[in-house]
């Protein structure tokens, strides 16, 4: 379901459970990954790659559908994982093979740099259009990760963006076809494996202090 694997001084995190979406069982993996991640030491740097044509498709509407009763369990535990992405000591790189929508965007955004799959797949933030309100730490995360246009058209919309628009967005920095998707994320994450870990984290609590409280009032 998440393999995490070594690549030199690059941890490569790869999603692999269909359309990734964050079920009880998968966020119970994601968990122990960031657990292994923070306890290591030495040199690294993350890329976070799915499988297929599918980079993650967010909540698992369908478990929270048959469970009403523990949403805001759920959303509090969400939460806490992307707060963990953003406080990670060590730079991270979204590898983004396939779609990334809705809370598996927000997982895009949560790591420092991000390329896309040229040839399929879209960003998008479709609670629009499904009737699902942002809450505050979302909503927090996507502007601060976004400039301020793209970050209202994307949440007011629901635009789906692909690559190349995503590029001229300033949604990702880079976008290359699906073959090279691992190896430019790589190329991005290898030469950023040395800074120091403890700074790197300190750095992003500071910039995204009012992003961390957000996420931790719910």
């Amino acid at each position: 379901m998440i393999e995490l694997r070594r690549d030199g001084d690059v941890r490569i995190l790869r999603l692999d459970e269909g359309e990734n979406r964050f079920s009880p069982g998968f966020l119970d993996q994601l968990e122990k990954a960031l657990d292994e991640l923070e306890a290591a030491e030495g040199p690294r740097a993350l890329v976070t790659i799915g499988t297929g044509k599918f980079f993650s498709n967010g909540l698992d509407l369908e478990w929270l559908t048959e469970n009403p009763d523990r949403l805001e369990p759920y959303v509090g535990r969400v939460h806490r994982v992307l707060a963990r992405f953003l406080t990670l000591p060590m730079s991270t790189v979204a590898a983004i093979n396939g779609h990334a929508f809705a809370a598996g965007a927000m997982l895009a955004l949560a790591h420092d740099h991000r390329v896309m799959r040229s040839d399929r797949g879209y960003f998008c933030l479709p609670e629009v259009d499904l009737g699902i309100p942002f809450t505050p730490g979302m909503a927090a995360l996507i502007q601060a990760r976004l400039p301020s246009l793209v970050a209202q058209e994307a949440m007011l919309t629901g635009r789906r963006y692909d690559a190349s628009d995503a590029c001229e967005a300033g949604i990702v920095q880079r976008y290359v076809p699906e073959a090279e998707v691992l190896t430019a994320a790589l190329g991005i994450a290898a030469p950023l494996a040395a800074k120091d870990g403890g700074t790197v984290a300190k750095i992003r609590t500071v910039m995204y202090e009012s992003v961390l409280t957000a996420l931790a009032s719910r």
